[in-house]
């Protein structure tokens, strides 16, 4: 299991924890919008990390970027095994192709 699904697995168990006891329940319990929110916070943040180009800020921004993907997308019951399956539905499609098919 790779570092990403045990991350997904802890999100997804802390869905049914105390918000006292963990920060992922507390903003689980915020709702999917807060959950949102974050990960748009995150993402910018990542964004400015990326284009003043330093490499370890821009690291330690998209670890926090997928951490926030991966609340935000359990706040609407959506896995991690979900989005695999659609990368795997896309793959060897043109970038191109697919967006076309939208």
């Amino acid at each position: 299991m790779t570092a990403l699904a045990r991350l997904a697995a802890t999100i997804a168990a802390r869905k049914s924890a105390d918000p006292e006891s963990s920060w992922t329940a507390k903003l689980l319990a915020k709702g999917p919008e807060k959950c949102a929110e974050k990960f748009g916070e995150e993402s910018i943040e990542a964004i400015i990390e990326a284009v003043k180009g330093d490499r370890a800020k821009l690291t330690a921004e998209a670890a926090d970027v997928l951490y926030h993907l991966l609340v935000m997308l359990a706040a609407r019951d959506v896995t991690l095994a979900d989005v695999e399956a659609e990368l795997t539905r896309r793959e060897g499609t043109s970038g191109i192709v697919e967006k076309a098919a939208r």
